[in-house]
Parts: structure tokens; C-alpha cells; sequence
């Protein structure tokens, strides 16, 4: 049985992007987004290919969006209302895919 989760409080927010590299507050919505740029679109493609099994092993979705080299992650719980520890352990697993 899946739980659903939880929105971050401010701390919690406020830790979680302490500890991500490159991730920022998106501006219209409690969301997290970065921006990737691989070397061409195999790579960029891959990265997202790795990244979709992990999504759906967590159950929890990016939206992206992919112009050749370059990816646009947001990251967000629709369920929650705005961020939660699956947005965090979603964006470390996306950085730990590209640092590959």
C-alpha cells in the first residue's frame, strides 16, 4: 500500500534545497526545477530514459522538457499540494544519473 505524502514545511524545504546542487524554487509554484545539458541528444535522452525507470519505481513523475542536448526538470507532489521528499529523492537520483 502506497502512503501519500507529505508537503515540506519551510525548514524541510529550506534543508532539502541546501543539500541539492544546482536545484532552485521554481517562480509560479512550490515546486524545484534545473536544468540539464548533456553533450547531445543520445545523452540527454538516456538520462531521461534512466531517469523514467526510477520515477516509476517511486511512483512519482518529472515533468520535463527536452530541446536536443538540454532537459527542463520541475519537480513537484501533485497529491501534497507542492514539494515533498519524493520531489528530494527524486532530484538526487536524477543528479547521481547525469554525474554518470
Amino acid at each position: 500500500m502506497l502512503h501519500m505524502a507529505s508537503r515540506l514545511d519551510d525548514s524541510e524545504r529550506s534543508a532539502a534545497l541546501a543539500d541539492l546542487d544546482g536545484w532552485a524554487p521554481a517562480a509560479d509554484r512550490d515546486a524545484i526545477e534545473k536544468t540539464f545539458t548533456f553533450r547531445d541528444f543520445n545523452e540527454a535522452f538516456g538520462f531521461m530514459t534512466r531517469s523514467a525507470l526510477v520515477a516509476e519505481k517511486l511512483n512519482h513523475h518529472p515533468e520535463w522538457f527536452n530541446v536536443y542536448k538540454t532537459v527542463k526538470v520541475t519537480l513537484t507532489t501533485h497529491d501534497a499540494g507542492g514539494l515533498s521528499q519524493l520531489d528530494v529523492k527524486m532530484a538526487k537520483a536524477m543528479d547521481a544519473i547525469a554525474a554518470t
